[in-house]
């Protein structure tokens, strides 16, 4: 399993935190994602086939693109 967290600027209250959860969840292989507005970041742990670039992807996706 992989973890790693993504920087992600826009984010600005619960509930970008709420969307991001619910797309990155639906990934087949993504098993948790936890997050803050306080810190802009959220933390994927993922397996096989999810992949760091599939994230990306999928935030690039829903316009809250990783820094």
């Amino acid at each position: 399993m992989a973890r790693q967290t993504f920087n992600i600027p826009n984010i600005s209250c619960g509930h970008c935190v709420m969307a991001i959860k619910n797309e990155l969840s639906a990934i087949p292989g993504v098993q948790s994602v936890d997050g803050s507005p306080e810190t802009k970041a959220v933390v994927v742990d993922w397996a096989t086939p999810a992949s760091e670039e599939v994230i990306r992807a999928k935030l690039q996706e829903i316009n809250y693109t990783a820094a």
